[in-house]
């Protein structure tokens, strides 16, 4: 029986080393943080969702092959060139939008935003 990880992933399965890579480690950082898997995201929560995961939903000009997206939510607009896009869907609430389709991203910066994230969904 196929978990809900493997369903999750069952289009893009090339994606999932990212995801399990990208999971374990902000578990590592945040071992009493749950993993929700929904239909088209999985969040990372605790006290509050401070990390999702989530696939191209149809491929895109210009995007690579295979990869994942990550999004967070800051108190601010972060300004780098990772980020493929940010909203304030409410007032200094930024979510942040971040291609990873390289293990080697998932790094120190990528996890430094996660910890801000975390900080601050747990600080509401």
């Amino acid at each position: 029986m196929q978990n809900n990880e493997d369903l999750f992933f069952e289009r893009m399965p090339q994606s999932l080393p990212l995801y399990q890579l990208f999971a374990e480690k902000v578990l590592a950082e945040y071992p009493d943080a749950q993993i929700i898997i929904q239909k088209s995201q999985i969040a990372f929560y605790d006290k509050h969702n401070f990390a999702f995961v989530w696939l191209p939903i149809r491929r895109m000009k210009n995007r690579p092959e295979i990869y994942i997206i990550v999004s967070f939510v800051l108190a601010y607009r972060l300004d780098s060139p990772r980020i493929i896009e940010s909203t304030e869907p409410y007032p200094n609430r930024w979510t942040h939008h971040v291609i990873v389709q390289d293990q080697n991203e998932i790094d120190t910066e990528l996890m430094d935003w996660m910890k801000e994230a975390h900080d601050f969904a747990v600080k509401k």
